[in-house]
């Protein structure tokens, strides 16, 4: 391979150096330097894709209907014609020649978003609780994340930087929690800006052979964590804005935890330390080499990234057909899952019914008012929000604390990040998610109770 034969000058050079340096401290400040933002912390990209969202305006809807559904139709007359434009490009046939399982996800997707713009039908279906939130509030946002997000990935992840920090890391990661020191980058993105943005750059790490199967899972449904401004949304939710700061850090202890815990619990202990092609982990990738300390190692593992770096042009193409991938490939199962998911929570008692194994666990942790807060366990694993909306009428405040720091640690929640974790590469099914959603829940409530205890 090309690292074997380089001599140190040859890797040494200013050139290299200069490809690494650059684009990576562009992509430490646009997707891990926090700012302030109207009045909260976010990171550039976000503001960036918040600034996109704004100047889409009420026309983002009308063109996020038509990309849907055009993604639909494509998918569908590449399975059935298998057209020789699509066919033999290799990046858009594996965008568009899905299995029919997937096709379906996308027609059902495109009928749902054709019904919700025109509002035609049964309101269940159009409701801004269910339909037009994911149409008006969360495609939106994903589209604005997504063109950014897409784009300015490559800065993270093509010149080196992720070879640096993940050597760098790796005695922190690898021991605590089992997973290259390189996933710390996925949980600082996610826990500064968003955690889609996270689930993104897991993807890309996964289908590159960076991550195998059972990191890929485990860093996507462990670290993408939410972020501080949705934080703040939440607890002003339950109206507890005062007691922020307790808040966010016990979300972080009981997250910390979480992280620990039930990544060594089936069914993320399960998965295989694969690759995405089926080749196995080579035990000895991050062990550091006689004579070299962690920075010299992770410096050198850097330029050797940058190295291969020929063409900037090609550099781009990659954020762009990032862009795509996402847009045409994610959008329509997003709103098809999402909807689903919280047309059920709305309109059936299944989640409340799921909800009442809890009340003894809820009553054993002494918690105010366990038969209220019991009906908002379960109902986050269709929307993180619905748990604080259902708080917000509940009188004891430490109960409505509990409910909001337990909605941000279960993590996985259909309308977003488990239809983003479904539509993405990752190898994660929905029964998967739903377990590792209960674990979190069992896991991180003794946490948050314990300190809910100590505040109130």
């Amino acid at each position: 391979m090309q690292e074997q034969v380089l001599s140190r000058n040859e890797l040494f050079n200013l050139r290299n150096i200069l490809v690494f340096v650059i684009p990576s401290l562009l992509g430490i400040l646009l997707f891990m330097t926090p700012v302030a933002y109207q009045d909260g912390l976010t990171i550039p990209v976000a503001i960036l894709a918040k600034s996109i969202k704004t100047a889409l305006g009420d026309n983002a809807t009308l063109l996020i209907t038509c990309l849907v559904a055009l993604s639909a139709i494509i998918s569908l007359i590449t399975k059935i014609l298998k057209p020789t434009l699509i066919t033999r490009n290799p990046f858009l046939n594996a965008l568009f020649n899905e299995s029919w399982f997937w096709l379906a996800m996308r027609f059902l997707g495109a009928v749902f978003i054709i019904l919700v713009f025109l509002k035609t039908g049964s309101d269940i279906l159009y409701s801004d609780a269910t339909g037009g939130l994911v149409l008006n509030d969360l495609l939106p946002t994903l589209l604005s994340v997504f063109i950014f997000a897409g784009l300015l990935l490559p800065l993270l992840v093509n010149f080196g930087l992720l070879e640096l920090l993940g050597t760098l890391l790796t005695v922190i990661m690898k021991p605590l929690f089992k997973l290259p020191g390189r996933s710390a980058i996925d949980c600082m993105t996610s826990w500064l800006g968003d955690g889609t943005v996270g689930i993104l750059l897991t993807n890309q790490q996964y289908e590159n052979r960076h991550y195998t199967q059972r990191e890929a899972t485990v860093i996507a449904t462990t670290f993408s964590a939410v972020s501080i401004s949705f934080s703040l949304i939440v607890i002003a939710q339950v109206k507890l804005e005062h007691l922020f700061l307790h808040f966010y850090l016990t979300v972080c202890l009981a997250g910390f935890v979480a992280a620990v815990i039930v990544p060594r619990l089936p069914p993320l202990s399960w998965k295989k330390d694969h690759y995405i092609d089926g080749s196995e982990k080579n035990k000895n990738e991050a062990i550091v080499p006689e004579g070299h300390t962690l920075i010299s190692w992770g410096f050198e593992q850097a330029l050797h990234k940058a190295n291969s770096i020929t063409s900037f042009k090609k550099v781009f193409m990659d954020g762009f057909n990032n862009v795509i991938s996402l847009v045409f490939g994610l959008l329509p199962v997003i709103m098809a899952v999402g909807t689903l998911a919280l047309v059920v929570a709305e309109h059936t008692p299944v989640f409340e019914w799921l909800g009442k194994p809890f009340l003894p666990y809820l009553e054993l942790l002494q918690i105010p008012e366990a038969v209220a807060a019991s009906k908002t366990i379960v109902v986050g694993f269709a929307d993180m929000f619905i748990p604080s909306i259902l708080a917000a009428s509940i009188e004891n405040e430490m109960t409505r604390f509990v409910i909001a720091a337990m909605s941000v640690t279960q993590l996985i929640y259909l309308s977003e990040v488990g239809a983003l974790l479904l539509a993405s590469r990752i190898p994660v099914s929905l029964w998967e998610l739903f377990i590792v959603f209960l674990l979190r829940t069992l896991v991180t409530l003794p946490v948050i109770a314990g300190v809910a205890h100590l505040i109130f």
